[in-house]
């Protein structure tokens, strides 16, 4: 069994043949497959989603830095109640901070992000950490807040070897390895070179980042086995070895016994 721990299969690029999508994916093994909420306006979607394929998809609940904009505080509390109404959520996700396009809302990102952290910590789920252009901002803040408490994932890791050890030295954290590592000059194989395989999870982060032979088109779980297939080719280790590990992680961070049938 694989797992893929970020998977955005509930959006509008899924809407013509999602059913198909998941039967293809747990054909080729993928089992679960995680979803990481957007903002107020994909709940819905998200949950739906997660009824319909009860047993195979997980809802996390969370709202995207990218989505941080004017109404943040108002996305922020009806994410809240929909995070605490609801036990089913599987981790605090997607959260972060993300200062490639705009740097215009840096402070309410960072206020975003640290509430969501400190609502991870209360609830025991672990959060799925969304870092673009802003390793060193979000870094700063889990300085200050991490504790036993505060588990999760950075998800799709494409940082250097440095950055990768300070994420893992919070303890309780693992790299969420995705199509990236499958592109010829993403350089993220020669920092995992370093890294433990069982620092790692997987993921496809779909419909976005889909991994050679399909960069460029749309993304689906199902591509999970290419990534699969470049970590076993890195640590120079079988496939299987690769899935009983990731498998092994990405069930123990995000308490996934429960939802295995």
């Amino acid at each position: 069994m694989f797992v893929d721990t970020h998977t955005h299969l509930f959006t509008k690029e899924f809407d013509e043949d999602r059913s198909e999508v998941v039967q293809a994916a747990r054909d080729a093994g993928i089992d679960l497959m995680l979803l990481p909420n957007i903002d107020v306006s994909s709940i819905s979607r998200l949950d739906e989603m997660t009824k319909d394929f009860q047993g195979v998809c997980i809802g996390m609940m969370g709202l995207h830095p990218g989505n941080v904009d004017v109404n943040w505080q108002q996305e922020l509390e009806t994410i809240r109640q929909a995070l605490f109404s609801n036990d089913n959520y599987c981790a605090v996700g997607e959260i972060g901070m993300d200062l490639y396009w705009d740097k215009a809302y840096l402070e309410p990102q960072k206020e975003v992000f640290r509430t969501q952290l400190e609502w991870a910590k209360e609830l025991e789920k672990p959060v799925a950490i969304h870092a673009r252009e802003a390793f060193d901002e979000i870094f700063e803040i889990m300085d200050e807040v991490n504790d036993d408490r505060l588990t999760g994932v950075f998800h799709c890791f494409t940082g250097s070897f440095d950055q990768a050890k300070h994420a893992l030295s919070y303890g309780g954290f693992k790299l969420g390895i995705g199509g990236v590592v499958t592109f010829k000059n993403g350089g993220l194989d020669k920092t995992l070179i370093d890294i433990p395989l069982d620092e790692l999870v997987l993921e496809t982060d779909s419909p976005y980042l889909a991994p050679t032979p399909f960069r460029g088109n749309r993304n689906e779980t199902k591509y999970l086995l290419h990534v699969a297939e470049k970590l076993a080719a890195i640590y120079n280790v079988h496939l299987k070895e690769v899935e009983r590990v990731t498998t092994k992680n990405a069930v123990a961070l995000f308490k996934l016994e429960k939802y295995i049938s």
